[in-house]
């Protein structure tokens, strides 16, 4: 019987899509739910983001937009928010089924900013960006590497990598579930709306700018 892991990214204080993205995983029965970070910037119900993201269990690491946030002012900032933000990991890694997988917001090893940008504004594959990516991650000690912050939804085999970004919950209006150890990737839309595959198509040198 295969193991499922729901992934959430970029969900960007906007309560709503989280919740859609939980209903599903509870209907899939998924097993554990991650999110690849930026729990705030854009939207106005961190709070209630967060308290979602708390109650269901869903393991978390730091975006810049969370870093962002914890270093502006605090004032009106709820506590129990704060504290959650601090105490987010730069990067996760876990073995389930037998494969090793590495969760980070933009690259690894720890990076927030240097998004992987695979996709054309039409959504296709970027040939070049593929062969670096797949440079870049040459002799990675993990089999999956998923990540965020592009606002792209993919699921691309580089090399001996399988990276996926299942999208912003917020732009992408997407979640996805990751079935182990087959390595199926399905992706689901959210709030009723058709998915984006790519948003806020603006590049900066290696990195599209969220």
């Amino acid at each position: 019987m295969s193991t499922k892991i729901g992934l959430i990214s970029d969900v960007h204080a906007t309560a709503g899509p989280v919740h859609d993205a939980f209903s599903i995983f509870q209907r899939q029965r998924v097993d554990r739910i991650f999110c690849c970070g930026d729990n705030a910037g854009y939207g106005t119900e961190l709070v209630q983001t967060v308290d979602l993201i708390i109650r269901n269990g869903c393991e978390t690491i730091m975006g810049n937009h969370d870093l962002w946030y914890l270093d502006t002012p605090a004032d009106g900032k709820a506590e129990f928010v704060v504290d959650f933000l601090e105490k987010l990991p730069l990067s996760l890694q876990i073995t389930l089924e037998g494969k090793r997988i590495y969760f980070v917001h933009a690259s690894p090893p720890l990076s927030l900013r240097k998004g992987i940008t695979l996709l054309d504004e039409n959504a296709q594959i970027l040939p070049d960006r593929k062969r670096q990516w797949t440079d870049e991650l040459a002799g990675s000690n993990f089999d999956v590497l998923v990540v965020g912050h592009t606002h792209q939804v993919f699921a691309e085999q580089l090399g001996n990598v399988l990276v996926i970004n299942p999208g912003s919950t917020k732009f992408n209006h997407t979640c996805a579930i990751l079935s182990l150890p087959e390595l199926e990737i399905q992706i689901y839309p959210l709030s009723n709306k058709k998915p984006v595959h790519v948003w806020h198509w603006r590049m900066g040198g290696n990195e599209v700018m969220t």
